[in-house]
């Protein structure tokens, strides 16, 4: 598993454990932690874009399924700086098909964004049928990675799929660098201090919980293991759209602020971000098999716990 040391990759990593699943993590620790992952789990410190060396790590593993998390997943960065953004996303995808190619792996789930990708015309919620118009490098480059995975299925029979996520969150998303918007208004109300939104609040995102996106990639590469799904692009969401301004009430809440206390304070709105996001995961669940989506209370409380117990 790429990228297996962030939130989202750790929590994979807890559920293939749990099933009783032997687990590689390939990980630079840019942004992952080492202890974000079990106890005894093996973790290969390498950048994913080490052709060589990815390709020698997958060898000595031979991998039966291929979970691809390892990416730049920040817009303001893919803004700032596009050649690293496509370096990462583009070239680092690459390298982890060709090595999944090589080691025959039968599974393959290539993990991409939602909003990014479809843009800001979309209908809401937006199905996998809508074209894709990225407004920002990140998501140009989490589409070149998506066609390439799709080239790697018709070219070399790989069997691979691509998850389209929308806005994740849960235990585990640090409140620093690239984080989600739930972990810093979670920090803020840990701190006592007021949310910061950019722009006026009314923006929206689809927000999903982090053990759905796991229950979705085990899913795929079982679905993919036994023949079925390859070359197909599924939405992973809830169908639901939030503002940002009513996250941060129902985060103040769940934490037991006055309303009065957590009202935002406002910046101006940030270049390449989308003003409304909202995916439709009916294919996916319907073809995947999977449970209705996490409730956002549900998962707001789960992730508010988790905050409040670290230190």
């Amino acid at each position: 598993m790429t990228g297996g040391a962030g939130f989202i990759g750790s929590t994979l990593v807890d559920t293939l454990l749990a099933r009783g699943d032997e687990v590689l993590v390939v990980d630079d620790l840019s942004s992952g932690k080492r202890e974000n992952l079990a106890p005894g789990v093996a973790l290969t410190e390498l950048d994913i874009r080490d052709t060589d060396g990815f390709a020698k790590c997958a060898a000595e593993f031979a991998p039966e399924a291929v979970y691809h998390l390892a990416a730049q997943i920040d817009v303001r960065t893919s803004m700032a700086d596009p050649v690293h953004d496509a370096s990462v996303n583009v070239l680092g995808t690459l390298s982890v098909l060709q090595a999944a190619r090589d080691t025959g792996a039968r599974g393959v789930v290539v993990c991409s964004t939602g909003g990014a990708i479809y843009g800001d015309g979309a209908p809401l919620p937006t199905t996998e049928d809508e074209p894709a118009e990225p407004e920002s490098p990140y998501g140009m480059s989490k589409l070149a990675a998506e066609r390439y995975t799709r080239f790697f299925v018709r070219a070399h029979g790989l069997p691979a799929l691509v998850l389209r996520f929308a806005n994740v969150y849960g235990p585990r998303q640090h409140p620093a660098g690239g984080a989600g918007v739930v972990s810093l208004f979670c920090d803020r109300a840990r701190s006592d201090r007021r949310p910061t939104v950019f722009g006026d609040g009314g923006q929206t995102r689809d927000f999903l919980f982090v053990g759905d996106v796991a229950r979705a990639a085990t899913a795929s590469a079982d679905r993919l293991a036994d023949g079925d799904l390859a070359g197909e692009v599924f939405n992973v969401g809830t169908g639901t759209e939030s503002t940002i301004t009513e996250l941060a009430a129902t985060i103040g809440r769940i934490a037991g602020i006055d309303e009065s206390a957590f009202t935002p304070e406002h910046e101006p709105a940030r270049p390449g971000e989308l003003r409304r996001s909202c995916l439709d995961p009916s294919r996916g669940i319907a073809a995947l098999g999977l449970p209705a989506p996490t409730t956002l209370a549900d998962g707001l409380a789960a992730t508010w716990a988790w905050h409040t117990g670290r230190s």
